[in-house]
């Protein structure tokens, strides 16, 4: 029941597009707006894929392995449906796309995580786990972190000078990324509450910094001014770092929460009933 749900939210952001383009609602060029769309959603799945481990220990909700295979999928069937549309947005002229994927760096950057998801698709069921065997199956699904630094340096370039959006994406990537280096190669416990906000503090400054950088190399805007900007904080236009220190420590607090409640729950379990 709650995997059919969860299909059923998945297919939403799809069909809200679909939606809004046989309504006209996607401007004067729908197919472009609702390539970028459904890429969008394709790369929010992924990212929300890669954050299944990281929640699950830091939530102690082991349950919710069980989603990760079907938000991967969903995250192809999304990126599958992005490429599609770029190939009707090229009326089917299959050469030019070709030509465009080989000599547009942004786009063999895509097509190359596209190919990558499409093989972790593929090798995702249970049959399929057992023809690979566990530890062959794992280190194949390992490509997943690299389809992620992909994914994201596509978006980059395809946003040109606009990214917003793609600094919180980086962001949430070194996150992710993060937590796992640092729970690999260091004894640092990362299921505890308060490692996973630190490192939401460090990588929200670090994602400062970057968008500093980015701009002062690419635009005329100076790195300190730019820099500034980004840790001020200000409601009406929160910066690409807020976000990522809200998320970061949004997490942080819930497994805080999660985990002081298994804390005393325990503790009241393990008590001597008195008489």
């Amino acid at each position: 029941m709650l995997k059919a749900a969860l299909w059923v939210l998945m297919a939403v952001p799809a069909a809200v597009t679909a939606y809004e383009f046989y309504t006209g609602q996607l401007g004067a060029r729908p197919i472009t707006e609702a390539i970028h769309e459904v890429g969008l959603w394709g790369i929010r799945f992924l990212f929300l894929a890669l954050a299944i481990t990281p929640l699950r220990q830091l939530w102690r909700w082991n349950r919710l392995a069980v989603w990760r295979r079907n938000i991967g999928v969903a995250s192809f069937a999304y990126l599958a449906v992005h490429f599609s549309l770029y190939v009707i947005d090229q009326k089917f002229d299959l050469a030019k796309v070709a030509s465009e994927i080989v000599f547009r760096i942004y786009l063999t950057i895509g097509f190359v995580a596209l190919l990558g998801l499409a093989t972790l698709a593929a090798t995702s069921t249970d049959a399929m786990t057992r023809r690979l065997g566990g530890k062959r199956w794992r280190r194949l699904h390992r490509i997943v972190y690299g389809i992620g630094v992909l994914a994201t340096i596509h978006f980059f370039m395809q946003s040109k000078l606009d990214v917003y959006e793609p600094v919180i994406m980086a962001g949430l990537l070194m996150w992710l990324l993060g937590w796992r280096a640092v729970q690999a190669w260091t004894e640092i416990d990362m299921r505890r509450w308060e490692w996973a906000a630190a490192l939401s503090i460090a990588v929200a400054v670090l994602t400062a910094f970057g968008e500093a950088l980015y701009y002062d190399i690419l635009t005329p805007a100076p790195f300190l001014r730019v820099l500034d900007a980004n840790l001020m904080f200000d409601l009406d236009m929160l910066r690409p770092s807020w976000w990522v220190l809200a998320i970061g420590l949004g997490v942080s607090v819930a497994a805080a929460v999660r985990q002081t409640t298994a804390r005393v729950a325990k503790k009241r379990a393990a008590a001597p009933v008195r008489p």
